[in-house]
């Protein structure tokens, strides 16, 4: 396995996923704003927020990446489709376990007992992030499996 080629493949295929979620986003799919939910955790300014969690949004891609990479080698081998079921695992992680959990860490994010008090600037995602809109799910799905695909591929080709 290329260990020194997961850095460079795991910044391509988060800033993938990424503008994968931007472009839904804009066409109206999703309302989750991944880099604003990751940057409003350091910063109150939404437009540094955006910056500031894209760049969060990479570094937490490059860990993935690095997992990803870590399981290929222990199966010995990296193919798109593997990393499409890897995809997957990841996505019901974050949209099951971590996403749900959020709100309980997240300064600026209500929660679902926050009360009328809370001063919150965000609303929490919810269960599969549902509360960002129906079809968030499935977008969420798709680039997680793109992801997954790009960094198989990628990773195979070395």
């Amino acid at each position: 396995m290329d260990w020194a080629g997961w850095a460079l493949f795991g910044v391509v295929a988060t800033a993938t996923l990424t503008a994968a979620m931007i472009t839904a986003q804009l066409a109206g799919l999703t309302r989750v704003d991944l880099p604003l939910i990751l940057g409003t955790m350091v910063t109150g300014d939404p437009d540094r927020a955006r910056v500031a969690g894209f760049g969060i949004h990479l570094l937490t891609g490059q860990g993935f990446a690095l997992g990803y990479t870590a399981v290929f080698a222990l199966l010995g081998r990296a193919t798109w489709w593997l990393g499409a079921l890897l995809g997957v695992l990841h996505v019901g992680i974050a949209l099951t376990v971590l996403l749900p959990l959020l709100p309980g860490v997240h300064p600026r994010m209500a929660s679902a007992r926050a009360g009328p008090s809370s001063t919150a600037v965000l609303e929490p995602p919810g269960l599969l992030a549902l509360n960002y809109g129906v079809q968030t799910p499935a977008v969420t799905v798709a680039v997680h499996i793109l992801y997954g695909t790009v960094l198989g591929l990628l990773l195979q080709a070395r």
